[in-house]
């Protein structure tokens, strides 16, 4: 499997912008609340900076005895305030925070199961699997801890500097000529973060669509003897990641050293300064230290800030791929006032069809003319790649043409509603799409609305999966594992057509239905499948001749063409091709 490396990026202010307009709307008024008890914490803070001139003015250097009470009860207040503040504003932005990525993240999944069937064929599962989880957990932390942190940090400074420009504006200058070249130095850190976090993530995304791979095709692997093979694919990329976090991890420390140093110059200049003002009775000794608890304190957000830089940057670079899944636009679609898809009859007609697969230069298909007349059995046959599949994937819409028209009873189906095509189309194929759930769910799956159980045992009686549901542990109510993994390939293969029988469909898609059938289980698969056909127009790709020398018409492919058409005994007589595959069993 091919690793494709992420290269889009989007500017900071960008995604930010996105995040405020598109998300945070719904949440105004906790917003407001949350940044009225962070002025509140910051306010605190602040007056925590300020009460140290008078505690060290007055009861350490005046000795005032009176001051005790009234000081200590305001500091007492402060703290209370502070800490009520820090929790209700804490909860609140958490609140927001999860609230706007939960949003994000249903929404991206609404995204990607109506993704277009191409997209899903082009991108590993691992990989989708990856951005729901992994990236969507990178935004969860970037967006609920910097949604609190960044309001609470950049107030709480603000405070601090206006106690530190109040108590000495001159010497707040002087310690601050720091911070333009810690704003520079946070930059740097954060663009090189960014670039290591989005290798991490598409690291991840490779690693998740490996073990994927590895556990669905685990029977494989042990009988070809792959296991160390993909235990070695497996470790490298487990150490890969390893030395991506570890040099995110490294970037991100090395803040701390620069920080250190950066801060400490400042606070020198604080004390050899504001120290000879104290000596020279120019500034008090309560001033002074007002000053440096303010300064200190305020060494502690501007630290938080420049870690939060980090994370916010993992998150953004998260961000920026999820937004721009979310901005694909899938090219099967509606057009505007599609009408709904009326079916009286159920003719399927083929003008002039033809079409090429995204990432092929060969066409699939090529000018295909093709009938199948209401409620008539019609096969396709011919060799594999001759685009039997292709041309039955197109009447869902599975895929767009490239030329010509195929219409349902005279219309378009390009030009109505999608899921009204889709409404009118049942499917069973060889790749038999069960869920990790009971087996009445499995069977109600193919109806909008749940369906009485009377309803489901009836669909189950016709595809002859009654009699064994019943011996079931739970009946109707067994969990079949993932993909049916406790049932055997006919019973499966049944409760998929029982899936059909309910949904009760005026046409019938089989594709392939019986190949991967022992001759037992495909006796009662194919008594289910001629009880599924009667009244419907059927298109059924064959695959043995007993599923389809009954068929009103069979058209033979070749090359995405059409080289013969005809019924069974015809194409006997003079179907060359048609002849040549009966006598290979129809597999070309």
């Amino acid at each position: 499997m091919a690793k494709v490396k992420y290269h889009r990026k989007t500017a900071t202010i960008v995604l930010l912008k996105k995040l405020i307009k598109d998300y945070l709307p719904p949440y105004k008024t906790l917003l407001i609340l949350a940044w009225c008890f962070m002025l509140l914490d910051a306010l605190m803070t602040g007056t925590m900076a300020k009460l140290m001139e008078p505690v060290i003015n007055y009861i350490f250097i005046d000795q005032k005895g009176s001051a005790l009470k009234w000081i200590g009860f305001m500091v007492m207040g402060v703290f209370a305030l502070r800490g009520f503040a820090t929790y209700s504003h804490g909860v609140l932005m958490n609140k927001v925070g999860q609230g706007v990525v939960a949003k994000i993240q249903a929404q991206l999944f609404g995204h990607l199961i109506k993704s277009d069937l191409s997209y899903h064929h082009k991108t590993a599962t691992g990989k989708l699997i990856s951005h729901l989880v992994n990236d969507v957990n990178l935004m969860r932390d970037a967006v609920a801890e910097c949604l609190t942190a960044v309001g609470k940090n950049t107030l709480t400074l603000t405070f601090l500097i206006i106690v530190m420009f109040y108590q000495d504006w001159k010497l707040a200058i002087g310690a601050f000529l720091v911070f333009p070249a810690a704003g520079v130095f946070v930059a740097y850190m954060g663009k090189k973060l960014r670039n290591v976090s989005a290798n991490t993530q598409e690291e991840l995304g490779y690693f998740s669509s490996l073990l994927s791979q590895c556990f669905q095709n685990i029977r494989h692997i042990k009988a070809y003897n792959k296991e160390n093979y993909e235990i070695s694919r497996v470790t490298d990329i487990i150490y890969n990641i390893y030395h991506l976090v570890h040099k995110s991890f490294r970037v991100q420390q090395f803040s701390q050293p620069m920080g250190e140093i950066l801060s400490g110059g400042a606070i020198v200049m604080v004390l050899v300064v504001g120290g000879a003002q104290v000596i020279d009775g120019g500034k008090t000794p309560g001033a002074l230290f007002s000053f440096i608890t303010a300064f200190l304190l305020a060494y502690e957000p501007m630290k938080r800030l420049a870690r939060l830089n980090g994370r916010l940057q993992a998150g953004l670079a998260a961000a920026d791929r999820v937004f721009a899944m979310l901005e694909a636009k899938p090219k099967i679609k509606n057009i505007p006032q599609a009408p709904d898809l009326v079916v009286k009859k159920g003719k399927i007609t083929f003008e002039n069809v033809s079409f090429t697969y995204e990432e092929s230069d060969k066409g699939a298909l090529h000018h295909i003319n093709l009938e199948v007349p209401a409620g008539k059995t019609v096969a396709l046959v011919g060799p594999s790649g001759a685009g039997k599949s292709t041309l039955l994937n197109l009447i869902p819409r599975f895929y767009d043409l490239e030329t010509g028209t195929i219409t349902i009873d005279g219309q378009d189906i390009s030009r109505v509603k999608l899921s009204t095509v889709r409404d009118n189309i049942a499917l069973v194929s060889q790749e038999i799409a069960l869920f990790d759930d009971t087996v009445f769910a499995n069977i109600a799956y193919g109806v909008a609305k749940k369906p009485t159980r009377q309803r489901v045992i009836d669909a189950a009686k016709s595809a002859a999966a009654h009699e064994f549901i019943e011996k079931l542990p739970e009946g109707y109510n067994t969990i079949i594992g993932e993909h049916g993994i406790k049932l055997s390939g006919g019973q499966r293969q049944r409760l998929s057509i029982a899936r059909a029988m309910l949904k009760d469909a005026p046409i019938l898609l089989l594709d392939e239905a019986t190949s991967a059938l022992d001759t037992e289980s495909e006796r009662l698969v194919q008594d289910a499948l001629i009880r599924l056909q009667k009244g419907r127009t059927t298109l059924v790709i064959a695959h043995r001749l007993s599923t389809i020398q009954d068929a009103d018409i069979i058209y033979v492919l070749d090359q995405g063409k059409i080289k013969e058409r005809g019924t069974h005994t015809e194409l006997l007589k003079s179907g060359k091709r048609y002849k040549r595959l009966h006598g290979k069993g129809l597999n070309g």
